[in-house]
């Protein structure tokens, strides 16, 4: 089965965004942030959010299936939902405009300005993916600033990991880097229907103590590599990617959805 995933956003209105936004900042994504070229969004929301945006996208990554990678609107199968110009790549270069328009931004489902993009953005995507692949959101599913918007869309194709039931987001972060390290999915299960409040699960067991202290520094240093694994990883999830070529579309100027064509197009 084929299938893309939607990572929700990071709160871009918080303390680690003013850090990244800070002139005096000298750390990779906020010096990036202030080139001519800007940051790619995956790694500017995995240091602002941190374990639990890093788990998705490591995740993510390493489990996309897209019907046709060839695709400039399926692309690699990895979308980022933004508060203001609908579904994104990760690999979408923005600018610090356009993170203060993200900050802003009202992430619900009443705000035209949030979920009208997103809807547009979301029926592009479902006309390319054709009828054959599924749509996993990794996201809160128990609050309606994602799920009103996107099962009107994706109906009984959009799928969440039953795992996430009664966990928090650092524990959610945790258990998708374990999962991406082993190279073991979980099991989805439709949104539409789904209980989505349950018992606490059991705590994750600890990561080593060295490589939590590795996560700590590069998140403190805003490098966008993924921590090092609890175990031995032979999937390479957690390598820094080399040779990625980010998209040139940013947030804040781009007026349509092509996370990988880099092309500007007008509104139709």
């Amino acid at each position: 089965m084929n299938r893309v995933f939607l990572l929700s956003p990071a709160n871009c209105g918080g303390r680690r965004a003013k850090q990244v936004l800070s002139p005096g900042a000298t750390f990779p994504v906020a010096a990036a942030l202030r080139s001519r070229n800007g940051a790619p969004l995956g790694d500017l929301f995995a240091f602002i959010s941190g374990l639990y945006f890093r788990g998705k996208l490591t995740y993510a990554r390493r489990f996309a299936q897209p019907p046709d990678p060839t695709n400039p609107i399926v692309g690699a199968g990895v979308h980022v939902i933004t508060p203001n110009a609908g579904l994104r790549s990760p690999d979408t270069l923005v600018t610090p405009t356009a993170v203060r328009a993200f900050a802003r931004g009202d992430v619900d489902p009443d705000n035209a300005t949030y979920r009208r993009p997103l809807e547009a953005s979301a029926r592009t995507l479902l006309a390319q993916i054709g009828p054959d692949c599924d749509v996993v959101l990794l996201g809160s599913i128990a609050s309606p600033k994602y799920v009103d918007v996107l099962a009107g869309i994706f109906a009984e194709r959009l799928r969440f990991p039953i795992a996430f039931v009664g966990r928090g987001d650092m524990s959610r972060g945790g258990l998708l880097l374990r999962h991406a390290c082993d190279g073991v999915e979980l099991e989805y299960v439709a949104v539409l229907g789904a209980s989505v409040h349950g018992a606490r699960p059991p705590k994750l067991p600890p990561l080593r103590r060295a490589s939590l202290s590795g996560e700590r520094s590069r998140t403190a240093r805003g490098e966008s590599s993924g921590p090092e694994c609890s175990r031995t990883c032979t999937t390479g999830c957690c390598a820094p990617r080399r040779g990625a070529t980010p998209s040139r579309e940013r947030p804040d100027e781009a007026s349509s959805y092509s996370p990988r064509s880099g092309q500007r197009r007008p509104d139709r």
